[in-house]
């Protein structure tokens, strides 16, 4: 039992007190634990994001994470993680500044392709027929796995691509191919399942059982009643196992890759 995709109040769209994700975890039988809040990002003064964490909270939430860790280190491990965008014009600065909280671990969650700062960029979830905008979002996430900095990628299929099946199957075989060379886990995202959102996508995860890709679970939790969905989380394993794919179970086998 364990859940490393998790944010807090501080990227604006979360609700709850952070002591209270911990108590939730440990109320429904999780023994690991990951709160990976939308990164910060050293973006250009004029530009302040909606949807992700100032810079200026950083150290309050990477203290605040230390101090749960801490207070609960008998019931639950806890671990400091981000989860980043791969903007390459930005990304340097961008783990430099991280590198300084200590995180445990960055997953990758594309929500923009482009390496424009985000307003001026195009929102991956939006539905799009453009096949060069598929190609910028598979490439950019493959990019961001090369670096060598990316524990998983979550979300992976949060492209919404409405064109062609047949091109999207092509591009997505080469992206998951190019994912599994580099033994990366890719996410079965649990807030796109409850929300019945574009993702998970079923085309996708037919593709990842044949190319043979490590899948792991994430909640993307935004709220601490999400760890109490239990029986939502079992639909959605069934819906997982339906693919023939079978989730990482141990985080000691993720974490220490």
């Amino acid at each position: 039992m364990f859940n490393l995709h998790m944010h807090t109040w501080r990227c604006h769209h979360a609700k709850g007190d952070d002591e209270e994700f911990v108590l939730k975890a440990i109320e429904n039988g999780y023994k690991t634990i990951g709160f990976s809040d939308h990164a910060p990002y050293v973006f250009p003064k004029e530009h302040i994001s909606s949807f992700r964490m100032e810079c200026e909270l950083a150290e309050d939430y990477a203290s605040s994470v230390k101090y749960l860790r801490e207070k609960y280190k008998d019931k639950i491990d806890i671990k400091l993680g981000f989860e980043v965008e791969w903007y390459p014009l930005f990304i340097k600065k961008e783990l430099e500044f991280l590198k300084s909280f200590g995180y445990d671990y960055l997953i990758l969650g594309q929500h923009y392709t482009d390496s424009e700062v985000e307003p001026y960029a195009k929102y991956a979830g939006a539905k799009t027929d453009d096949v060069k905008t598929l190609d910028k979002y598979v490439n950019q996430v493959i990019d961001g796995a090369k670096s060598g900095e990316i524990l998983y990628i979550a979300h992976p299929d949060l492209i919404n691509f409405t064109g062609s099946k047949a091109v999207y199957r092509e591009r997505m075989r080469y992206f998951t191919s190019e994912i599994k060379k580099l033994d990366i886990p890719l996410e079965f995202n649990f807030l796109g399942f409850s929300e019945t959102r574009n993702y998970p996508n079923d085309d996708f995860w037919k593709i990842v059982k044949e190319t043979g890709n490590r899948v792991v679970i994430g909640l993307d939790a935004h709220s601490p009643d999400v760890y109490s969905n239990k029986n939502g989380l079992e639909k959605m394993k069934a819906k997982i196992a339906s693919f023939g794919l079978t989730p990482i179970e141990n985080v000691e086998e993720l974490l220490n890759k």
